[in-house]
């Protein structure tokens, strides 16, 4: 990452905040209903480079996200200024009309991040001023032999709950994603709780799922006595009074890193 580039730090405000209104959205084994994300901290796109001698050690606990300030977003096979382009992602095709992105490298006017698509773990390349960039040192991670969340907040944990899994037939794939989306379903005593969280990635069995495309979430539950077993299909389902403290209390931001581990 390249230390010279001044990035914005997303307040510690909950992130209930920037919920608003609601849509549908096909998770695998998750919620229906979508809500409008946090608004992320602008950061200033064009600093004047640091020297050499001003340039710190980076800390492995900062994430940066990078937001769509465009309403197409293109992006590229590489960081060389000529690159074929890739694919284009629309902000209108998203949930909450916003295009969030996991900063992997920064090559001055490009950035690699990891992509919302198909298959699970693509990659490709933005131009740096087409997106508004934040950062933040949360980390989540879920053991599945386990049925274990852990969340962390620069190393340190916050939150350690049970959580039920896919079910071998409809399993929740590992891997590494982050959190693009945060719902919110018209019933919080319904089967998806008050939250959902949507990641990155897909389900590897399910091309589709309630109209959707099989995208794999955290979330709440009506049925909090199966939380700790194989249960769901693909998603990842905690006790809606946690899922409600990582929204309201621990306010986990969008581009927050997921692993999801056997």
């Amino acid at each position: 990452m390249n230390a010279s580039r001044t990035l914005g730090e997303p307040s510690r405000r909950s992130a209930l905040g920037g919920l608003g209104g609601l849509a549908l959205l096909g998770l695998a084994g998750c919620s229906d209903d979508r809500a409008a994300q946090p608004d992320p901290t602008e950061s200033s796109a064009a600093e004047p480079s640091a020297s050499p001698s001003e340039e710190e050690t980076p800390d492995p606990t900062v994430t940066t996200v990078a937001t769509a300030r465009v309403g197409s977003l293109t992006v590229f096979e590489s960081a060389d200024e000529d690159a074929a382009e890739q694919l284009v992602l629309e902000r209108d095709d998203e949930i909450s009309g916003e295009v969030v992105l996991l900063v992997l490298a920064d090559e001055g006017d490009r950035l690699q991040v990891q992509l919302p698509v198909r298959p699970n773990g693509t990659t490709g390349w933005v131009d740096a001023g087409d997106v508004r960039l934040t950062t933040h040192r949360f980390a989540l991670e879920v053991a599945i032999a386990d049925h274990e969340l852990v969340v962390t907040e620069g190393g340190r944990e916050v939150l350690r709950t049970p959580v039920g899994v896919g079910r071998s037939d409809r399993p929740t794939p590992g891997g590494d994603y982050y959190v693009k989306e945060l719902l919110s379903p018209p019933d919080p005593d319904g089967v998806y709780g008050p939250y959902a969280y949507g990641l990155s990635g897909f389900s590897t069995v399910l091309t589709e799922f309630r109209d959707g495309e099989g995208v794999i979430g955290i979330h709440g539950t009506n049925e909090p006595d199966l939380v700790g077993t194989d249960v769901s299909s693909g998603c990842i389902r905690m006790p809606n009074e946690t899922i409600t403290r990582l929204v309201e209390e621990v306010g986990l931001p969008l581009g927050t890193p997921v692993t999801i581990r056997a």
